[in-house]
């Protein structure tokens, strides 16, 4: 069997000195691109993620949260209240390629780790700092939380129905988005340094990032009078987008249809009450309510493959709406190979993803599960002499 081919950040380290989400996202995503990733956590305790549980599952004293976001890093246990380790760690920060950091504002220079001291030490070094609102404003000593960045970043009003009220995504996309922000400034940043030899201060935030993740109907609010959108009042999938666009209750599940010319729905259905809509797009928006009704008792009748057989020949946008079992369960997700099992030497054995991108045809993987608490502080120590 030949070996795999080395990765785009093979022989980098990454120092990360963040906590819950948003920094460990980006450092796994180095990880994943070969680089290696030193965690430094707190004796007493750890990552405050190593208790964030999604589900009351716990494998090898920590939440399956922790184990899925720092898989195949290595964790040295520093008290950066103390002055020996925290010399340890600027120590170890001379040798280092990237860092990354969390900490709400004015924590890091208390420390005296912030950009300018470190790059001090080392001119090279990546900096990459990740706030909840930025340095400057009002919210800038607030909690920088997901679900306080999706509030008020306005992005709960773009789900759901209209007169719902906000509703927030079911995931943590402020972290997320902002976790990978910060990957591709860090990136850019390792490219620029290869030719001017010098570091940089990548900076960056939750609602940063939401307001990013929002560009395209922002920049249309922005641009159309500042109007908001209106959500449709029945089986809203976007504000901005006219019927049929939304998902359908079959008699056996549930069917999304894209953009798709009503007219040519109204064909393929036989339904002679959108025939009155077919060559109208205005209508497509200003009566999407009425029109997705009609739709959605029409196909409730029927099956989901009986629509799929229908819709899918006719080039319709169109797919079933999966559950994990039946995506898990795919042909076209087994195709991907997304899934990875590691472990580690106590025994804990973790199924997990792997990383969303290949590298000359082939899909980067590990299998060491995510650290101990200071598992590999003695021998970090001893290599790099702290």
């Amino acid at each position: 069997m030949s070996e795999e081919p080395e990765l785009p950040l093979s022989g980098l380290i990454v120092i990360d000195l963040c906590q819950f989400l948003s920094g460990p996202y980006a450092s796994l995503r180095l990880q994943d691109l070969g680089a290696r990733v030193i965690k430094i956590e707190r004796p007493d305790g750890g990552d405050l993620s190593r208790r964030l549980y999604l589900t009351d599952t716990e494998i090898g004293g920590d939440s399956t949260n922790f184990h899925a976001i720092n898989r195949s890093k290595e964790s040295l246990a520093l008290d950066l209240k103390n002055p020996s380790d925290l010399a340890a760690l600027r120590k170890l920060l001379t040798k280092a390629d990237v860092v990354l950091q969390n900490f709400r504002p004015g924590v890091i220079e208390r420390l005296g780790l912030d950009y300018k001291a470190v790059s001090a030490l080392n001119p090279r070094i990546v900096y990459a700092s990740i706030t909840g609102y930025g340095l400057e404003g009002p919210w800038v000593e607030r909690p920088g939380q997901d679900l306080l960045a999706q509030a008020r970043a306005g992005l709960m009003w773009l789900n759901g129905d209209d007169g719902q009220g906000p509703v927030p995504f079911g995931l943590a996309v402020a972290d997320m988005l902002a976790g990978a922000a910060a990957c591709q400034g860090i990136l850019a940043s390792l490219v620029r340094r290869g030719i001017s030899g010098h570091g940089a201060h990548v900076e960056t935030s939750l609602l940063e990032a939401l307001v990013d993740f929002q560009f395209e109907a922002l920049t249309a609010y922005l641009n159309d009078g500042q109007r908001l959108p209106r959500r449709s009042e029945f089986r809203s999938a976007h504000a901005y987008l006219s019927a049929p666009y939304g998902v359908y209750q079959t008699a056996d599940g549930w069917l999304a249809i894209a953009m798709t010319p009503i007219g040519k729905l109204a064909d393929l259905f036989g339904l002679s009450e959108l025939g009155a809509y077919s060559d109208k797009p205005k209508s497509w928006f200003s009566e999407r309510d009425t029109i997705k009704r009609i739709i959605a008792a029409h196909v409730s009748g029927k099956s989901t493959a009986h629509w799929l057989a229908i819709l899918e020949p006719a080039d319709i946008w169109c797919a079933k709406v999966l559950t994990w079992d039946e995506l898990v369960a795919s042909e076209g997700f087994k195709a991907l190979d997304m899934l990875q099992t590691v472990t580690r030497d106590d025994d804990v054995t973790i199924r997990t993803t792997r990383a969303p991108l290949r590298i000359n045809g082939v899909r980067p993987s590990t299998n060491r599960a995510a650290p101990l608490i200071g598992e590999h502080s003695d021998s970090i120590r001893k290599e790099f002499g702290l």
